[in-house]
């Protein structure tokens, strides 16, 4: 799917992460296409690196709809999309100690209300559900409705519905400068200039940047460090152990295969765009809050790597027109749930953009709340 540089294009998107790609694919049969990615590998720096799940209420009450409107796309996807599903089920407990029965509390209520099927449930389900946790770990909420993402899979599923439909993609290939003209764009890219009609700002951890790059306001989109740590146990740690988040922040693992997890301190570590590798001090953290959790005894770490997760200023997604500068288009800030929410967002913003929305798909979801224009 690598391509030349055509010398016009309907929609340039900066970008072939899961963002770009996903609205590569829900855009293309409508409009010329074009993907331009700076390094080698479309998804390197983010969606490559990331241990995804689908996850009601990851990312809080803004995000739930788009998660929910994702949902079906994820589990059930079009033969012509992907053959099989991008979602194998796990469940997920978000975790406290003694002393943070309130905050689970809240936790269970607030999503409750909202329609997720939370239980509340004590010591002896949870140390059911997690062999070898400790005494202290007596509060959990506990939601059947969660499972892996198949990053790799879905990614690839989009970068190839975007070929097969017409879009073209270019690696090792920067946006160098962008300048508006009476009628687009002019972009410079490995030396060329090519007309766009709009450009959309799919650029992760560099979003800021390629706004700047065009002559236009950032929204203050930051990246921040993420770490995870594959580790073997010296005891039997199920496979299918849930996804654990603590109530407070500091962790969350789950089951990788047997005797195995994936682990992460939760950090988020302010840094400049970068190819982000793991630091041994976070590691060092992370299996110390885990320690605090369970008493397996680690045997190894099998690996550690890190990747950048971007946020706007309120930490919700941003993605729409932007309000001072006709037809540039961003695609940004999606932290931590930009894949389990990429079907809904490709939707919505394709649509935005001349596309017919998917039939049932998006109806009950606002976009209002994710556009750009509310920063102005």
């Amino acid at each position: 799917m690598t391509a030349a540089l055509p010398s016009a294009i309907d929609v340039l998107i900066v970008g072939a992460g899961i963002a770009g790609a996903s609205l590569a694919a829900a855009l293309a049969p409508w409009r010329r296409v074009m993907l331009i990615e700076a390094e080698d590998t479309p998804g390197y720096h983010a969606t490559g690196r990331s241990a995804a799940f689908w996850h009601e209420t990851y990312g809080g009450a803004h995000v739930q709809p788009l998660s929910i409107a994702s949902f079906d796309t994820l589990a059930h996807p079009a033969p012509d999309f992907s053959e099989r599903a991008f979602l194998s089920p796990r469940s997920a407990l978000t975790i406290g100690r003694r002393s943070e029965a309130t905050a689970v509390d809240a936790f269970a209520a607030k999503f409750e209300a909202r329609g997720v099927d939370v239980v509340r449930i004590g010591p002896t389900d949870i140390a059911r559900h997690i062999p070898g946790v400790r005494a202290d770990w007596s509060e959990a909420a506990y939601e059947a409705a969660c499972s892996d993402i198949d990053v790799g899979a879905l990614h690839a599923a989009y970068l190839r519905a975007a070929k097969r439909d017409g879009a073209l993609l270019a690696i090792r290939a920067p946006l160098e400068s962008a300048r508006r003209t009476a009628d687009g764009w002019e972009v410079r890219v490995r030396g060329e200039t090519i007309h766009a009609a709009l450009i959309v700002n799919a650029a992760g951890a560099w979003a800021d940047r390629v706004a700047a790059a065009c002559g236009v306001a950032p929204v203050g989109i930051r990246p921040y460090r993420r770490t995870v740590v594959q580790l073997r146990f010296g005891v039997a740690v199920p496979a299918e152990l849930p996804l654990i988040v603590h109530v407070g922040g500091d962790f969350y693992f789950k089951g990788e295969s047997e005797g195995r997890v994936w682990l992460s301190p939760h950090d988020e570590t302010p840094v400049e765009p970068h190819d982000a590798a793991p630091e041994d001090f976070d590691v060092a953290i992370a299996i110390d809050r885990l320690q605090a959790v369970v008493d397996w005894p680690v045997a190894a770490v099998e690996r550690k790597w890190a990747g950048l997760r971007s946020f706007a200023p309120d930490r919700v997604p941003v993605f729409g027109a932007d309000p001072h500068q006709p037809g540039f288009i961003w695609c940004a800030g999606q932290g931590g749930v930009g894949i389990q929410t990429s079907p809904a967002v490709a939707a919505l913003l394709a649509a935005e953009l001349g596309a017919p929305p998917p039939a049932g798909m998006i109806g009950d979801v606002d976009p209002l709340p994710f556009a750009p224009s509310r920063f102005a």
